[in-house]
């Protein structure tokens, strides 16, 4: 969540973008905002807006003695986290019981010379070991212990530490989508909504209203692959929002930028060492290229099963997902076969 702000004039040649890694977060937790032609102040506005809007999350980190070390290089791992909403309303983020569930997992890897961005997804059902709650889907930690088990969780997987984390409601997609006047999204693949009302969808460019992108990011069951899908659907919508916000009718646009701003900050909360000030600073040592910059892929999985008790689950791929955490922890992931895409 980080505004990429005005770059050095020995840069501006190549790295002409002023990137927004805090829409990223906002919408699906899931957007990049390139501020294209606009200088430190518009940009500083726009992220003091969206800090001002943004809830804290108190004690949002497990404690030190259970966490891997720092990473060796300046590389910045961000976790993503959209909720729903079953059961009972609850204080996201808590530790104890929380009665929700993260639908959406992601990992942001920014790389140390600051010139890609690397989104992982994270099988919601993927069987993994939680702390001190034996073998589960990944996506009970946050029900069973708020952010703190969520990120010990993925740290211990991974073997790498998370340096934020920022969860979106997903009752705000639809809000944050239409502070925007819609989203284009290129969809992989053409499909009509199983549940009323029956969105349908093309394979291509679709331009899509709040009510339309949050049935787009929830979809699964119209999809043999499942879940699968789903999550190749949500990082499409996340470039979609990056194209969207890139576009110089948002940018030019200073009214509707700062609309989106409020918007997203309202539905989204990150750790509390996450402030301005730090979200300024990784902004300002962004050197992204543009949207090719912006690499997407699914953390490796061994297919679907069912565990000892029943449950529907995802298969854990040992090697696979070692590799990926070697990687994330030698800043290395642009090396992996799976993430030379731009996304």
């Amino acid at each position: 969540m980080a505004w990429h702000i005005a770059h050095a004039p020995t840069h501006r040649h190549t790295s002409p973008w002023l990137v927004a890694v805090t829409a990223l977060i906002a919408a699906a937790a899931l957007a990049i905002a390139a501020l294209v032609g606009t200088g430190a102040l518009y940009a500083g506005s726009v992220a003091t807006t969206f800090d001002s809007h943004v809830t804290r999350i108190q004690h949002a980190f497990p404690p030190a003695t259970t966490r891997p070390a720092p990473a060796p290089t300046s590389a910045e791992n961000i976790l993503l986290l959209g909720s729903d909403s079953r059961g009972a309303p609850t204080k996201v983020g808590q530790t104890g019981v929380t009665n929700q569930r993260s639908d959406t997992m992601m990992l942001v890897h920014i790389d140390a010379d600051r010139k890609n961005v690397y989104v992982i997804s994270i099988m919601r059902d993927l069987w993994v070991p939680i702390p001190g709650n034996g073998t589960a889907k990944i996506n009970a930690a946050l029900a069973w212990g708020g952010t703190p088990l969520t990120i010990q969780t993925v740290e211990q997987l991974l073997g790498v530490r998370i340096d934020h984390v920022a969860i979106i409601d997903f009752g705000g997609l639809k809000e944050i989508t239409d502070a925007l006047g819609g989203v284009d999204v290129d969809s992989p693949v053409a499909f009509t909504t199983v549940k009323s009302p029956h969105y349908t969808f093309v394979k291509g460019m679709n331009h899509l209203d709040g009510d339309q992108a949050l049935a787009y990011s929830r979809e699964r069951y119209a999809f043999p692959t499942a879940d699968y899908q789903r999550v190749a659907d949500q990082q499409a919508l996340l470039r979609g929002f990056a194209t969207t916000l890139m576009s110089r009718s948002v940018l030019a646009n200073p009214a509707a930028l700062i609309s989106f701003a409020s918007t997203a900050g309202s539905y989204v909360s990150v750790d509390q060492q996450f402030d301005l000030p730090t979200m300024l600073a990784l902004a300002a040592s962004m050197r992204l290229s543009g949207s090719s910059s912006i690499h997407s892929f699914t953390l490796p999985t061994d297919g679907t099963g069912t565990s000892s008790d029943g449950q529907s689950i995802v298969n854990l791929d040992p090697a696979a997902t070692a590799a990926v955490g070697a990687a994330l922890a030698n800043d290395t992931v642009g090396q992996l076969p799976y993430a030379q895409s731009g996304g």
